[in-house]
């Protein structure tokens, strides 16, 4: 049975990681959260130590370490500009970190991580739940088996409406969560490169705080791409059904299904660390130089394909 202690135990996917923990049969000995509405902790591990201050966690973790049983695993589910720092304070105890996306910010941050990785001998390892959804892994098999070097057609269209208090957290500060295309878009960003190949050129049509848009050609596909969190982008069908969220992934016209299929995918994602087989760093580097080069790049409409919603 490993040990771990989680960063970030109030946030939207903290239960998933706490379920993880517990479906692999492993223990969750601490959690850090500055808000305390953390009762969720009960459904899974409520003799979990609980803290609102860095400095106690700091200290429940050293301690458990000077005692011969220190944390095995430091699940980091914090917001995303303090991703570099929790992932650090994980290796300094010589736990192994397990980090949501986006892994960091900027590129130059996992250069440092690897440096750590090599002075501690622990290991970072970032949650890319999409590359482990059967539907997605049968597409990447097909891409790479059945056609060679053809070129893709990709549409990616990604709307989840958020009210106005989206604005009002870390994730409508884009110097905390990168923005839209890195907050939402990285797991898509990652996955697309992932079945089709590196980035070769990245063009921004669209970059507000509400929305961006952009066109990617990979080594195998050309991407127009549009993300949102405004009720306004999505179509008027969907509007009128009363759905605040619309996902569209077609390939070459054909619409790629993977709505179902997700419930277990952070437990499954958990084995494959346990096993040795996580996602490291060098797997998390290029959606994140994808993300980051979008947020850097002065948007242009007369540049690359547009997608149909700009």
């Amino acid at each position: 049975m490993k040990q771990f202690a989680l960063i970030g135990g109030a946030g939207y996917v903290a239960p998933r990681h706490m379920r993880a923990i517990k479906d692999t049969g492993n223990l969750l000995t601490g959690v850090l959260d500055p808000n305390d509405s953390v009762g969720v902790i009960d459904s899974y591990f409520p003799e979990a130590h609980f803290f609102t201050e860095f400095e106690r966690f700091d200290r429940h973790v050293d301690k458990l370490k000077r005692k011969g049983a220190g944390i095995d695993y430091v699940s980091i589910c914090s917001p995303n500009y303090l991703h570099d720092a929790h992932i650090r304070f994980a290796l300094r105890n010589s736990a192994d970190a397990i980090c949501e996306k986006p892994l960091v910010l900027n590129p130059w941050n996992i250069d440092g991580l690897e440096e750590m990785e090599k002075d501690t001998g622990a290991n970072v390892y970032n949650i890319l739940q999409l590359r482990l959804h059967p539907a997605l892994i049968e597409l990447k098999e097909t891409v790479g088996h059945g056609y060679g070097d053809k070129i893709h057609e990709i549409d990616l269209t990604y709307i989840t409406s958020r009210g106005r208090w989206y604005f009002n957290s870390w994730k409508g500060e884009e110097a905390k969560s990168g923005g839209i295309a890195t907050n939402i878009g990285i797991h898509f960003f990652d996955m697309l490169i992932w079945i089709f190949g590196r980035v070769q050129k990245n063009v921004v049509h669209i970059f507000e705080p509400h929305r961006a848009a952009g066109y990617l050609e990979l080594k195998n596909a050309r991407v127009r791409w549009f993300l949102s969190v405004d009720e306004k982008s999505l179509p008027p069908e969907v509007r009128e059904s009363g759905q605040r969220t619309y996902r569209s992934i077609t390939v070459d016209g054909e619409e790629v299904e993977f709505s179902k299929g997700f419930t277990d995918l952070h437990t499954l994602s958990y084995q494959e660390i346990i096993n040795g087989n996580g996602f490291g760093l060098e797997e998390a580097r290029a959606s994140v130089e994808t993300a980051y080069t979008i947020r850097n790049t002065r948007p242009n409409l007369m540049g690359g394909e547009k997608h149909p919603f700009i």
